[in-house]
């Protein structure tokens, strides 16, 4: 069904002598591929620059397994977020060039040797609880053809700690700063330097904390300008923003 939809668009394409710049654009919306249980969205890298990301979560292992192996068909890469040690074992007997990131939750196909790295984008952590959400960042990110660098457990705690790295900080393209409890880290890095930053809150913290709210409420509340905040404990979109700005 999916290659039929492909030949009626070339066709159309071909009849029309469209432009190559044209014929791009078609196929940029070209239809998914229904697998009944789920719609891939093949063409995603034409639009966005990086295929569909799996997000795993409350999927079972047979529908991840299968959604990864249509996906690795067409991609070179192929990313899937929140997934369990079960299920990469599940793909991995699958797929090859398969890895695991334990601390982000992430399962990395990559086919080629041949990614480009650009720009730099350097992740904070707050703290060494927060290392889960700033791996999710960094594996995003990098998979995206993007320059990481990581510096954790800088949190307001200890400001000398934070200081210390204030090169790697001001060399930095763009800056992700992940953090839970009081959420102030974001404010202090963007009064130091004239960088874009992403704050992600998370979830940790204690019961004042609200399970992150606390400390979203904090971080987009600003007083220092240039910082963006994502969701609570959402590295995925901080990594990936970051990859657009550094585009």
């Amino acid at each position: 069904m999916y290659e039929q939809k492909i030949r009626k668009i070339m066709a159309g394409i071909v009849e029309k002598n469209f432009s190559i710049d044209e014929a791009v654009k078609k196929l940029k919306f070209l239809p998914y591929e229904d697998l009944g249980f789920a719609k891939i969205d093949h063409h995603r890298v034409l639009r966005k620059g990086f295929p569909e990301v799996v997000f795993c979560q409350n999927k079972t292992k047979e529908h991840v397994v299968q959604i990864v192996k249509r996906l690795s068909k067409n991609n070179t890469q192929v990313l899937a977020t929140r997934a369990t040690e079960e299920m990469f074992n599940e793909v991995k007997k699958n797929i090859k060039n398969t890895q695991y990131n334990k601390y982000s939750k992430t399962i990395i196909i990559n086919k080629s040797d041949k990614i480009m790295k650009k720009g730099k984008i350097l992740i904070l952590s707050a703290g060494t609880s927060d290392i889960n959400v700033a791996e999710e960042a960094a594996v995003v990110a990098e998979s995206m053809g993007n320059k990481v660098e990581r510096i954790y457990d800088v949190g307001v705690a200890g400001l000398h700690r934070l200081l210390g790295n204030k090169e790697k900080i001001e060399d930095a393209d763009v800056l992700i700063i992940v953090a839970g409890m009081d959420g102030v880290l974001p404010s202090v890095v963007s009064g130091l330097v004239g960088k874009p930053i992403i704050a992600v809150p998370t979830s940790v913290g204690y019961g004042a904390s609200f399970k992150g709210i606390a400390p979203l409420l904090t971080m987009l509340n600003s007083c220092s300008p240039g910082v963006v905040v994502v969701n609570i404990d959402n590295g995925f979109g901080a990594g990936y923003f970051a990859s657009l700005i550094n585009r």
